[in-house]
């Protein structure tokens, strides 16, 4: 089976073409090609398939194996790949995902695709919808103790379930400790990614995120995504914000007025190869 390796600021997937090919079980398969010392190493599996109500379907599966609804950095590959591959010949295209139909906007250099912006939705801050389990409509600056610790945290949904949490500073987090207690925090019945981020200006930001499913990850489109929407909601922060990951920046804008953030990045093929039998 052919495959694809792609990355958006080090967010880093194995893409099928399911146009083409077959996979009969994508979560063994995404365990054992994300393995980064026994497979091809990942964040996890991307399948690309046809779909009738857009120009094709993404479907996501986590490096454990789980699926995930959406993933921001990995559309925007998905973009690249279908117009590299000559899939789709437009530089308007819509994909399907397991959060609904998201529109693509690709910008090319030299017949290829460089970065790609995408209409990433309303986020959404009702708690039940999240999910999370609160005692209040939405949970918005809040004070929660986890890890025998207090933080200030904001939930929202932007496709995947977030948690962002407002701290000093990044760089000074055991994450490795932290993040697997907010991935599996109770209320948290779906489990959910956890932005920890930090305000530098008030249109800019660094951030780590915990992915569900993954761990730490070098960048997230959906959670830089959420992370923006949440410190604009807070007030802390201007419309516009560049979010500042391990991976490189992502730009993203809300809208206000048509309540539709938008996110705009690059996305870059690696390397193309073959799984063999046994592997």
């Amino acid at each position: 089976m052919k495959f694809t390796k792609m990355h958006g600021l080090g967010n880093d997937y194995i893409y099928v073409n399911c146009f083409e090919e077959t996979v009969e079980d994508p979560s063994a398969l995404s365990i054992r090609l994300s393995n980064r010392h026994f497979g091809v190493g990942s964040d996890g599996l991307i399948l690309i398939s046809p779909d009738e109500n857009a120009d094709c379907r993404m479907t996501l599966y986590n490096a454990d194996g789980s699926r995930a609804k959406m993933c921001g950095n990995g559309i925007r590959c998905v973009g690249k790949y279908v117009y590299d591959h000559g899939i789709v010949g437009r530089k308007e295209l819509k994909v399907q995902t397991d959060s609904g139909i998201k529109t693509l906007y690709l910008t090319t250099e030299n017949g290829k695709v460089k970065s790609v912006r995408v209409d990433m939705g309303s986020p959404d801050f009702t708690a039940e919808h999240i999910p999370v389990i609160a005692d209040t409509p939405e949970v918005i600056s809040a004070d929660w103790e986890v890890a025998w610790q207090h933080w200030n945290v904001t939930c929202v949904s932007t496709g995947n379930p977030h948690c962002v949490v407002r701290v000093s500073d990044v760089d000074d987090l055991n994450l490795e400790k932290i993040g697997p207690l907010f991935e599996r925090d109770p209320r948290f019945p779906d489990r959910v990614n956890t932005e920890f981020v930090q305000i530098c200006a008030p249109d800019r930001l660094r951030m780590r995120v915990w992915e569900r499913g993954s761990g730490e990850t070098m960048a997230c489109g959906t959670g830089s995504c959420a992370s923006a929407a949440a410190m604009i909601r807070c007030g802390l922060m201007q419309d516009r914000v560049t979010v500042q990951l391990r991976g490189g920046d992502l730009d993203i804008y809300w809208d206000r007025e048509k309540d539709i953030l938008w996110m705009e990045g690059p996305a870059e093929t690696v390397f193309e190869g073959e799984i063999l039998d046994g592997i």
